[in-house]
């Protein structure tokens, strides 16, 4: 018995120590974002939890905070700066005031239809923008389809540039939208989407611009009985890792994750496909009119966005990669 004590109680240790190194090997990701838990991202996401799960028999957790329960997009990816939050999806338009070359994305009528976006978000020139904000902190793992962005008002109908002239149109915090709507004749207005319904209510601005899943699930409709699909933009959402996690993950964890992260991807894409015809649905049938404008004259009316960035040669490169890529 001598004998055996103390190897059974360096058993015990030896179990012990493992054990704490299993506990301290498993890993929850914070992952915080501003939709509904009804919202095709917030689904998509649930499923990327599984396939985390999944794919490291439980050691890569996450952990979701929808609702903007930790702040606004612009307030997620401070957090991810500085560490104190580890993943969040903004808008492309949002995550252009922390790298400025995904303002490309924010141009109007930048591509020529939904194939096209996807064939240049997937490929290379939407990878080197993904990992182009590294340097300040934030590394792209995905793009999800937020769809294009169209005028909505509570007056009155959208169907020429002309009809936004005197408007305050809220739009994101992004220097390209503002440009774009002022372009347009309306007025932009920033403000925070968890904002949004009740300055419609009590009209500090007009109208807004969004996809009808958002218009939808925000219900905005019940303030805004115009949508005009005039689809100005198409504006990916960015799935963003901090890299103050990123460079902590073994090369295995990182297979892991970027491996639910295009799975989550691949099924968010197919349930926003149906959640805009089933969002245009449900508006009309909450009497909103919906109106589709020619689109020629908003395009026409915007075209000297695009010259305005000669002088910045690394954005005007890209303009013209994408255009290219047609």
């Amino acid at each position: 018995m001598k004998t055996i004590a103390p190897i059974f109680i360096s058993f015990l240790l030896l179990m012990t120590f493992t054990s704490c190194e299993t506990l301290q090997s498993d890993k929850t990701i914070k992952l915080a974002h501003g939709l509904d838990t009804n919202h095709p991202v917030h689904k998509a996401m649930i499923r990327m939890g599984e396939e985390l799960d999944k794919n490291s028999k439980g050691k890569l957790k996450l952990e979701i905070y929808p609702n903007q329960q930790l702040g606004s997009e612009r307030q997620c990816l401070e957090l991810l700066q500085i560490g104190s939050l580890d993943m969040t999806k903004v808008s492309a338009a949002v995550m252009e005031n922390f790298s400025p070359d995904m303002k490309v994305f924010g141009l109007p009528f930048i591509f020529k239809d939904r194939e096209h976006t996807f064939n240049v978000l997937d490929g290379t020139i939407g990878k080197e923008l993904l990992d182009g904000g590294q340097k300040y902190w934030l590394k792209g793992l995905g793009y999800y389809d937020a769809g294009s962005r169209s005028f909505y008002t509570k007056e009155k109908p959208i169907e020429t540039p002309k009809d936004l002239e005197g408007l305050k149109i809220r739009v994101m915090e992004s220097v390209t939208a503002m440009r774009m709507v002022t372009s347009l004749g309306g007025s932009p207005t920033p403000i925070s989407s968890g904002e949004l319904y009740t300055a419609l209510q009590q009209g500090v601005v007009d109208g807004a611009e969004n996809n009808p899943p958002t218009f939808y699930l925000s219900r905005h409709y019940e303030v805004c009985k115009y949508f005009s699909l005039d689809e100005h933009t198409t504006i990916p959402d960015v799935l963003i890792i901090s890299t103050h996690l990123w460079e902590t993950l073994s090369a295995q964890e990182k297979v892991w994750l970027q491996s639910a992260v295009n799975v989550s991807v691949e099924y968010q894409r197919k349930l926003w496909a149906k959640a805009e015809l089933e969002a245009l649905e449900a508006v009309k049938k909450a009497g909103v009119t919906v109106v589709k404008p020619d689109k020629t004259i908003f395009k026409n009316k915007v075209e000297s966005i695009y010259e305005s960035y000669k002088n910045d040669a690394q954005v005007y490169s890209l303009i013209k990669r994408i255009q290219e890529s047609q």
